[in-house]
């Protein structure tokens, strides 16, 4: 498989598409942060190794949505290909930096457990509210995968890949998600786009590598030169 590009390329986007939101919807389960103080400080010094567990969790579910976004692009080269190109660019941004973003997890962690929760959160706004934390890494850029990817699959949908269905519970899930706040409402959000998304992954892992390769452009065909002109 390593040897063939097709395989290989609709194999990973396939498995990561099923793999990458279902790690994010595991995440918000599992984080202590969902179900009890909303301040972080305390509820994750309430039982740190889930804490860290969540932590990972989302880590490795943006990083490999990241790359499974590509594969969603790939089904946008023969429609709808100006919105899969600026979409995919949105999310694929939108991700990563929102899995930098969890480097103050632990932080919070240590701080959590040296001063009383109201001290730590103080010091955390003084870090998180420097105008480079602000505009370097959270505004506007964290929203840009959330945003993104139900646009991406709307132009995967339009591209004829994938039912009205996918963009609306992906849509739904994620954006949704922000109209609550973070805690056990979140949960159901985030579990929705697991159907859609990874529907989509299954259904690219059945396609086949012939009906994956019908996406990339066809070789331009050069023909050789009249002898005549050659002379």
């Amino acid at each position: 498989m390593f040897k063939d590009q097709v395989t290989f390329r609709r194999v990973t986007a396939g498995v990561l598409l099923i793999v990458a939101p279902l790690l994010q919807a595991v995440a918000v389960v599992v984080d202590p942060g969902t179900w009890g103080d909303d301040r972080e400080s305390v509820s994750y010094g309430a039982n740190p190794a889930l804490a860290q567990t969540q932590s990972v969790l989302y880590h490795w579910s943006w990083m490999l949505m990241a790359v499974a976004v590509l594969g969603l692009v790939h089904l946008t080269r023969r429609e709808a290909t100006r919105l899969g190109h600026v979409s995919g660019v949105l999310t694929v941004l939108g991700y990563l930096q929102l899995s930098g973003l969890l480097l103050s997890d632990p932080v919070e962690w240590w701080l959590g457990q040296h001063y009383s929760p109201e001290e730590t959160q103080r010091i955390l706004d003084e870090m998180l509210n420097l105008p480079g934390v602000v505009f370097g890494f959270q505004m506007p850029w964290m929203f840009f995968g959330f945003i993104g990817l139900p646009l991406l699959c709307v132009a995967v949908w339009r591209a004829g890949f994938v039912g009205w269905w996918v963009p609306l519970v992906v849509a739904a899930g994620y954006l949704g998600g922000f109209l609550v706040p973070y805690g056990p409402l979140t949960v159901p959000f985030w579990v929705v786009p697991v159907a859609g998304l990874g529907w989509t992954g299954l259904k690219i892992l059945r396609m086949g590598d012939e009906a994956w390769a019908a996406y990339y452009p066809a070789a331009a065909r050069v023909s050789p030169a009249p002898e005549s002109s050659l002379r």
